[in-house]
């Protein structure tokens, strides 16, 4: 009775009761929630706790509101007169940031639970590896042997690749033509399972051709790896392992998560193939092996945060490495061992990687020296769209000068049939947010009333992760 569990997969009923035993009672209890547990309502709220608070999945994209579940949880603390205790190892730059000039308190844990060493970071030279004939698929020797000796002493090991799916890309290999959705700007990915090609941003299935539809042969191949084409590689490798795979495909199920947590913490499966999910706060004791099985996929984002994603990712699967002994390793295969990025995580070295990026955040005016908001406007028809959008860049240009930036075409420009173009504001820290949202309605309110904005979708988000 004092602990209360609240998550979105609730019925409406199982809602209305949490609600009302929260409003009806005053007893003390804990109320362990995602991210909409924000929302409910607390009648004397003491202390919030955010777990793992670098996570960008605390951002709700789409749709609105486009909250973040962890500033939302420091102004309701706020409201309440409530602490709030943000914990990661690592933490957002911006977060850092705040800790170290002053505006949160900082609380540092510089020794790993009962004092273990941190894993050993191998960074494997793809490239070199490919030329002394060390790599098979999606594996490199090194990678292969280090989980060959994780199976040999009884332990478990973790594969994590940034990708579901078989392959993210089928390709015609006689004239190059690639299958994309008819409705989003995307290459289709392959999922073996369903001999399907899928969009992974509409979620369309199309059938595999068996012609290429712009040469009209027989040429259609796929390229690359997801995490569906790991696990049938590391089963044909490890033939007497038992694997597990944790992606969005094999967690749809009511308890296909818990299932596989479950089995994987028992010691039913020795080797878990996964994406994002298993880079998560998991304690497994008798993981002492992490393989990265394509790191560039991470590093190489158009975003300025793809730094900070990609240390945060690639340092938090490793420390599910060795967290019960001290004979934990990490395999980061990448094609550019020279990056600084991983220079840092060698050493797991978050101060260091901070230093670097603050100064580059500050260098090209970034947060968190700026707030930045961006205005996205969609349309059916792409000469429209970017019409409408040069418009109200124009407007703005006149309201904030070199604070406005694009209009641009987003990483995927068409989602489900509509055209989007993106603009983005760098507001001054210390500037009226108020005031930016009163000229954004009030352009608007003039485009509407001069029909200019006549079968656009117009949205704004503020601070997007």
């Amino acid at each position: 009775d004092k602990v209360v569990i609240y998550h979105s997969k609730f019925s409406d009923n199982d809602r209305v009761d949490i609600w009302k035993k929260l409003l009806a009672s005053s007893e003390p209890c804990v109320v362990i929630g995602a991210r909409s547990a924000v929302f409910l309502p607390f009648a004397s709220l003491g202390l919030v706790i955010v777990d793992e608070e670098h996570e960008s999945a605390y951002k709700q994209q789409d749709p609105a509101p486009r909250y973040n579940g962890r500033d939302a949880a420091i102004v309701l603390a706020s409201m309440h007169g409530a602490k709030t205790l943000l914990g990661s190892a690592t933490p957002a730059v911006d977060t850092y940031y705040k800790a170290l000039t002053g505006r949160f308190g900082l609380v540092e844990l510089t020794e790993r639970y009962e004092g273990l060493r941190l894993p050993q970071v191998e960074i494997i030279d793809m490239a070199a590896a490919r030329k002394r004939g060390e790599v098979e698929g999606a594996f490199s020797l090194l990678t292969r042997r280090l989980v060959n000796e994780s199976l040999q002493r009884g332990e478990q090991s973790i594969l994590f690749i940034n990708r579901r799916g078989y392959a993210p890309i089928a390709r015609c290999k006689l004239c190059g033509y690639v299958p994309k959705c008819e409705n989003c700007d995307v290459s289709l990915t392959y999922h073996r399972h369903s001999d399907k090609l899928i969009c992974h941003y509409c979620g369309t299935p199309y059938g595999v051709p068996d012609v290429c539809p712009a040469c009209k042969e027989p040429g259609i191949e796929v390229l690359g790896y997801g995490s569906e084409r790991v696990e049938e590689e590391i089963d044909s490798l490890f033939p007497t392992a038992a694997i597990a795979r944790m992606d969005l495909d094999t967690t749809r199920s009511k308890d296909g998560y818990e299932t596989i947590i479950d089995n994987f913490s028992k010691g039913k499966s020795q080797i878990l193939v996964g994406t994002q999910m298993v880079t998560k706060g998991l304690d497994f004791g008798r993981v002492s092996m992490v393989g990265v099985i394509n790191a560039d996929s991470i590093v190489n984002f158009p975003d300025f945060r793809a730094s900070e994603r990609a240390f945060n990712m690639i340092e938090q699967v490793a420390g599910r490495a060795g967290r019960k002994s001290d004979n934990g390793v990490v395999a980061v295969q990448t094609y550019n061992p020279s990056h600084p990025l991983f220079d840092f995580l060698v050493r797991h070295d978050y101060k260091g990687y901070y230093q670097r990026e603050i100064q580059e955040r500050q260098r090209y005016n970034y947060p968190p020296f700026v707030r930045i908001i961006y205005v996205y406007i969609k349309h059916k028809d792409p000469a429209a769209v970017s019409t409408i959008a040069f418009e109200f860049a124009s407007r703005l240009r006149v309201l904030l000068g070199n604070r406005v930036s694009g209009p641009d075409e987003p990483y995927v420009a068409r989602i489900q049939t509509l055209y989007i173009r993106r603009i983005m504001l760098k507001i001054e820290t210390q500037a009226s947010i108020s005031k930016v949202k009163s000229l954004l309605n009030d352009i608007r309110i003039e485009m509407t009333n001069s029909r200019q904005l006549s079968g656009a979708v117009l949205y704004y988000d503020v601070d997007p992760m």
